[in-house]
């Protein structure tokens, strides 16, 4: 699954990091913890964690030069700093740094919430919410019938679409449809939406660490072993070979 590295020597803050945590909308994260610099490199290496947090005050190595080392590992990782430390120096040498968000202690839940909002991977955030609020609100242009078809796939491709389904919404029988369809976009409608999918499928495995089969749920796909062919028929690897290449693990 997706992780959250917290690493604080303050084992107070880190259960209330949790709670918040696993009380909210990012309850799938899986949570990691360490209370010193070096054993949260370690984790760092056999985790590829989507979010790191990291306190400034550490018993071995200061918590900004961890964030350093894990952005010098996984140059796309969101750092984000916790410290009780309200020291102009040490923000702004966190922003130089290229970290994420400077949270000060004690950390208020919406704070920390609406961080992991702006930062989480967007591919990922994406899935979050789609699935949490249905599929998103679509307006066909009549003008437009193919292009706004595609709008909705795009938008919804997460769902078990028809050609029927799509045909609807933007008012066209669906045997007109598929024939406009494929002169105007250059394959079909099964075609078009499988290659959205695995498009959407290759952003989530490259910045994320969710188990492939909720990645090919989260994509539209009926089932892992179909999201697999599919896959390689487009990409010419399997979804784990993909990530690997990226140096993920599961």
């Amino acid at each position: 699954m997706a992780d959250v590295l917290i690493v604080d020597n303050d084992k107070s803050a880190r259960k209330d990091l949790k709670s918040i945590i696993e009380d909210s909308k990012f309850s799938f994260l899986s949570i990691y913890e360490a209370s010193t610099s070096q054993r949260g490199m370690i984790l760092l290496k056999q985790n590829r964690p989507t979010i790191l947090i990291v306190d400034i005050s550490l018993p071995d190595i200061d918590g900004i030069k961890l964030g350093r080392s894990a952005l010098q590992l996984y140059p796309d990782l969101p750092v984000i700093v916790v410290t009780q430390l309200k020291m102009f120096e040490f923000v702004q040498e966190a922003i130089n740094s290229g970290f994420s968000a400077y949270l000060l202690k004690p950390l208020s839940k919406n704070e920390l919430l609406d961080t992991f909002e702006r930062i989480l991977p967007q591919g990922l955030n994406k899935e979050i919410n789609q699935t949490i609020n249905g599929k998103s609100h679509f307006s066909s242009d009549l003008k437009n019938p193919i292009e706004s078809a595609i709008q909705f796939i795009q938008m919804n491709y997460g769902y078990a679409l028809t050609l029927k389904e799509v045909a609807n919404q933007v008012y066209l029988s669906p045997s007109y449809f598929s024939r406009l369809f494929k002169e105007e976009v250059g394959m079909t409608f099964v075609e078009y939406l499988s290659f959205v999918r695995v498009q959407k499928a290759k952003t989530l495995l490259r910045v994320s660490s969710l188990p492939i089969e909720i990645i090919a749920n989260n994509t539209g796909f009926s089932n892992a072993s179909y999201f697999a062919t599919a896959f390689k028929k487009l990409v010419g690897k399997t979804p784990r070979e993909y990530r690997e290449q990226f140096h993920f693990k599961e």
